[in-house]
């Protein structure tokens, strides 16, 4: 396999705080963060703290089963967000990477049905993707490894 990108826990903090910079001199304040998990759940606690912005919600879509391997569509898994909850207000979808952007896709379709104004905000993004995320820290064609998921579960001893 080709050369793998690295993340490690310090540079996953000076990212996040480079995207919420790049946020605020946007002049983009979002009311509402709503992260991708499993992915975008860290970088979404760190935008919503960066960015002063309380209000953080998810959506789970399983897309991705393993390294390079995913379901032929993405799946929302309950419980989703009201979308009365985001009815007039500025989302900012926070997501670790938008490979092919499918998942991407599903969760802004559904936060464009509701919201007033809605931005993708990505650790990475990668050529192929379908969406083309207003922030991105870094873009990349090799595949990522993230701190939180480049060791195995934990299992009982």
């Amino acid at each position: 396999m080709d050369e793998r990108e690295e993340l490690d826990w310090q540079t996953f903090g000076d990212a996040s705080r480079a995207l919420a910079q790049a946020v605020a001199d946007d002049g983009f304040r979002p009311d509402v963060v709503l992260c991708v998990a499993r992915g975008g759940l860290l970088l979404a606690g760190a935008l919503g703290y960066a960015l002063d912005v309380k209000h953080l919600v998810m959506m789970n879509v399983l897309y991705y089963t393993g390294i390079d391997e995913r379901l032929d569509a993405p799946v929302v898994l309950r419980p989703t967000p009201d979308g009365e909850d985001l009815a007039g207000k500025r989302v900012l979808i926070a997501d670790d990477v938008s490979d092919t952007g499918a998942t991407l896709r599903v969760v802004r379709d559904f936060c464009v049905a509701h919201a007033e104004d809605v931005r993708c905000a990505v650790l990475y993004e990668k050529p192929q993707t379908v969406v083309r995320c207003e922030y991105v820290w870094r873009r990349t064609e090799r595949w990522i490894n993230f701190p939180w998921s480049n060791e195995p579960p934990v299992t009982a001893a």
